[in-house]
């Protein structure tokens, strides 16, 4: 039977830790290493609800994409959301692996996968960090050309994009230009619409956009499409289920049902 240590060096192969962005907090962050591992639950994040999730699973670990800790913990009480997360999963016994900025940036990864439900093709790395263990490049973002069918007026393809990730709605500029090239961002990635731009993208789809971000894409000739921080990134988790239990067969391995978009639109 796998154990947690198990899970992780897995999870290394497919994207590297020590490829994690410097502010990150990705890794191996609650449990011992040396547990074995049952029943095992996919989340994008890791809340109150979600480790009661994984209590009423029998589950022994969390997989997760973002850091269930990322700034530092002065203390782990019940007075803040946080301390009451951590509190529920020792009491439980619930370990915790957050793949965050590495996964962001791996081949295969969040971005890929972003690209990927777009239908984008030929995709190359946005802003290119290095390469794997393979020599494969890596990086946040990616930039591709759209389906032959794609909508190619800024609407249509925002009301595509919006179906294709099911996001509760979105928010976006129309710069005039045809969509054709595509840039994909997941999570919050406004500030790089410069290098759509040099990669000959017409689009950018990405989300937690600022407003100066909307006037500045306008003012450069750039569609911006904000489709929410959860509906880019959540992308990753059915494909990370799939790898998990292709890798653990003996495993049992849940995406959660209970975890879902934060906000709504009216």
């Amino acid at each position: 039977m796998a154990a947690i240590k198990d899970v992780f060096e897995f999870l290394d192969g497919l994207a590297a830790f020590d490829t994690q962005m410097d502010f990150d907090n990705a890794g191996f962050l609650v449990g011992r290493s040396d547990r074995k591992v049952n029943r095992l639950l996919v989340s994008l994040d890791i809340t109150e609800e979600v480790v009661e999730e994984a209590g009423s699973l029998g589950a022994e670990l969390i997989v997760s994409h973002h850091p269930v800790i990322f700034h530092p913990a002065r203390s782990i009480t019940d007075r803040d959301p946080v301390g009451r997360t951590l509190l529920a999963m020792t009491e439980k016994g619930i370990a915790t692996i957050c793949a965050h900025t590495n996964l962001d940036a791996a081949v295969g990864g969040v971005n890929d996968a972003l690209a990927a439900r777009l239908g984008l093709s030929d995709t190359v790395v946005l802003e290119p960090s290095g390469t794997d263990r393979l020599g494969r490049p890596i990086g946040i973002g990616r930039a591709g050309s759209v389906a032959d069918d794609a909508p190619a007026s800024t609407a249509e393809y925002a009301a595509f994009v919006k179906q294709a990730l099911g996001a509760n709605g979105v928010r976006y500029v129309d710069a005039g230009r045809p969509v054709q090239r595509v840039a994909v961002g997941g999570g919050a990635c406004g500030d790089m619409g410069h290098l759509a731009l040099a990669l000959g993208c017409d689009t950018f789809v990405t989300s937690d956009v600022k407003y100066n971000q909307f006037l500045d894409a306008r003012d450069m000739g750039l569609n911006l499409i904000d489709a929410g921080h959860y509906p880019t990134e959540n992308v990753i988790c059915p494909i990370l289920a799939d790898a998990l239990r292709k890798a653990f067969p003996e495993m049992e391995i849940t995406l959660t049902k209970r975890h879902r978009e934060v906000f709504s639109y009216c």
